[in-house]
């Protein structure tokens, strides 16, 4: 598929800012770009139009950027619990999508997240802390830490320890095994040099 030339009515991403013209996919244009109103098809007259208007998209968006910064302030150091079942291994009955994510810092900050504002390649499908970025505007992101445990205390417990307690656990467990392991160890060398003893003794009489 080929390229198309495109002008950008917003920051985009590893692509450009406001009034740049670039080459993308066709697929990107059409699907993404031009549908959302995040680009004009790169014409003559499309050009034209876009220098009329340069300095009202230009103060539009200084206005929209100024109010994600405000917005920001609500959602740094932000935590969110979620709650869902899972196995003893930390393994989710199911998953966390961008959804689950925009829906719980909406209700907990007070503004309007839709999901797409959620940058999240895969849904989560373990417990644990994890970061998420949150995009306000294109050019105003920031990180939320998504505390996805079984219960209320287990979320409790994550947040004060800063790490998943199926780590945790494992940690213990991995600790048990090797303790086990050199009192195994401890009580077999115990035997045999009981056992020379006995030999030794036996010998001797």
């Amino acid at each position: 598929m080929g390229a198309t030339q495109v002008i950008l009515l917003e920051h985009i991403d590893r692509l450009g800012g406001i009034g740049d013209t670039v080459n993308v996919k066709q697929g990107f244009a059409r699907n993404f770009l031009l549908p959302q109103g995040k680009a004009l098809r790169a014409t003559a007259d499309n050009i034209a139009f876009f220098e009329t208007q340069k300095s009202v998209l230009e103060a539009e968006n200084k206005k929209k950027r100024d109010a994600a910064q405000k917005d920001a302030k609500k959602l740094d150091g932000l935590t969110i619990d979620l709650i869902r079942q899972a196995s003893e291994g930390g393994q989710l009955y199911g998953s966390v999508s961008a959804r689950d994510i925009s829906d719980e810092v909406a209700e907990k900050s007070g503004l309007p997240i839709d999901r797409n504002m959620v940058d999240l390649n895969q849904n989560f499908k373990m417990i644990g802390l994890f970061p998420v970025t949150i995009a306000l505007h294109p050019e105003v992101k920031l990180d939320v830490t998504v505390n996805i445990a079984r219960t209320e205390s287990e979320a409790k417990t994550q947040r004060e320890l800063g790490k998943a307690l199926i780590a945790g656990a494992m940690e213990e467990a991995e600790k048990e095994d090797t303790s086990a392991e050199e009192n195994a160890e401890e009580a077999a060398d115990a035997e045999a040099e009981t056992a020379s003893e006995e030999n030794a003794e036996s010998e001797a009489a």
